[in-house]
């Protein structure tokens, strides 16, 4: 079983815009640099989080994306979710279809797995891993790489 970049990428964006949104609309080109994502993906995802209602977007000089709910209340889970990412363990994505069409002698085991994933998945909010010290210390060294890097590009 594997998690893609998207799915990857979204649960980092969203707990970069749960860590930062508290000082107002986050831009996408922030989180871009501060998290080493590429925008143009960026704006995919931001995409799909809007139309599940997780973010909402701030036109204008100083917008950006803002979470649409409080932290606690969104679970990683959700996340995944709403960008369309499977927690699949099945090699055939659930279609019991595993075996030259027919259901794997593992099959049900396989799907057990992927609930109890996306159930531990569910179980864990932004809220709780903003509040993590080992978050908060990474992203601590973040902000702090992304202030020096925006102080040596910024014109005298």
């Amino acid at each position: 079983m594997r998690l893609t970049t998207k799915g990857r990428y979204a649960v980092t964006a969203m707990l970069d815009l749960a860590l930062h949104g508290k000082q107002g609309p986050i831009s996408l080109a922030d989180i871009s640099q501060r998290q080493a994502i590429s925008l143009s993906y960026l704006e995919q995802l931001f995409a799909r989080l809007r139309r599940a209602q997780l973010v909402k977007s701030v036109r204008g000089p100083g917008g950006g994306y803002l979470l649409a709910v409080t932290p606690d209340a969104v679970s990683v889970a959700r996340v995944i979710d709403a960008v369309n990412e499977s927690l699949d363990a099945t090699r055939c994505q659930g279609l019991s279809d595993c075996q030259q069409g027919n259901t794997c002698l593992t099959h049900h085991l396989w799907c057990e797995l992927s609930h109890e994933i996306h159930g531990f998945l569910d179980g864990i909010s932004l809220g709780e891993l903003v509040k993590r010290q080992e978050v908060r210390q990474i992203a601590a060294r973040q902000r702090q790489t992304f202030d020096a890097n925006t102080i040596a590009t910024s014109p005298p």
